[in-house]
Parts: C-alpha cells; sequence; structure tokens
C-alpha cells in the first residue's frame, strides 16, 4: 500500500506530466490529500529536488503558491556540465541515488546500469570514512556518468 507522501508525490508528477511547469497552493494541496501543510514541504523537500530534476520556487503572500518546474534532460554537453555541477566535489550516497534514479526515470540509462551506479557509490564499496568517500564518490560518478552519456550521445 502506498503512503500518503508516495500518493502526493504520484499526483504532483501526473500534473507534471501536462506541462513542465506547474504552480499549485500548498494549503490546497494539503486539503486534497487531508494532511497538514508540512507534509507537502516535506515531500517537496525530498522528492523534488535538483537532484531528482526539478527547480522549486516558493512565492509568499495570501495568494502565495509554489512553482515546480521539472527540467528536461537532453543527452548533450549540456546536461553533462549541469551534471558536473549539481555532484560537485563532494556527495553523500543519497544525492547520488538520486541522480542515478532520475537518469534511469528519464530512460538515459538503463536498469543495469542504474544498478552497477548504485552499487558503484554505495558507501560499503567505496570503503572510506567522510569526507573522503564523498569525494571520491563524486569523482567516480562524475568521471562513469561522462563516459556512459557520451556514448549514448
Amino acid at each position: 500500500m502506498k503512503s500518503l507522501s508516495d500518493n502526493i508525490e504520484d499526483y504532483i508528477k501526473s500534473l507534471l506530466e501536462a506541462n513542465s511547469t506547474i504552480k499549485i497552493q500548498r494549503n490546497k494541496l494539503a486539503d486534497k490529500f487531508k494532511c497538514v501543510p508540512s507534509q507537502i514541504n516535506y515531500v517537496l523537500k525530498t522528492r523534488f529536488s535538483v537532484e531528482r530534476g526539478y527547480i522549486i520556487e516558493s512565492y509568499r503572500g495570501g495568494n502565495g503558491y509554489i512553482k515546480i518546474t521539472k527540467l528536461s534532460l537532453d543527452i548533450n554537453q549540456n546536461l553533462i556540465n549541469r551534471l558536473y555541477n549539481i555532484i560537485g566535489n563532494y556527495i553523500n550516497q543519497k544525492q547520488s541515488f538520486s541522480i542515478i534514479e532520475r537518469l534511469f526515470e528519464e530512460d538515459i540509462i538503463s536498469f543495469s546500469e542504474k544498478s552497477l551506479l548504485k552499487t558503484m557509490v554505495n558507501r560499503d564499496s567505496i570503503g572510506l570514512s567522510l569526507p573522503a568517500r564523498d569525494k571520491v564518490r563524486a569523482r567516480l560518478l562524475k568521471n562513469v556518468l561522462e563516459t556512459l552519456l557520451r556514448e549514448k550521445g
């Protein structure tokens, strides 16, 4: 059975299928799902991050709203540059898994490539302590993704 967070995520993603940018009012969405507005914040923060390919903008005020934009991913140098910027010099396991999942959801990498990448960036595979682990993970992820994307592009 799906959790409330899963249902909210699915609903927002269904809205984004029709249009890559949507505007929602947090309170109205909370009313629709019979939850507190902080639940909406949680879903937006954890499931619609930049690593997952979304930009969230909040507009405050009486008629305030939240603007969600789904970034398009075309295999080209621009994608490689964007991934380099998102990954940076250090990246934790959760963030790297989010990037890998997004690439899979967009059919940019295959299921087996996704599985291999997740194994490669797993903390147990790297076997170092922080912060060296996050630095090595970032370097590995950038190099392997660049190779994969160049072959596909």
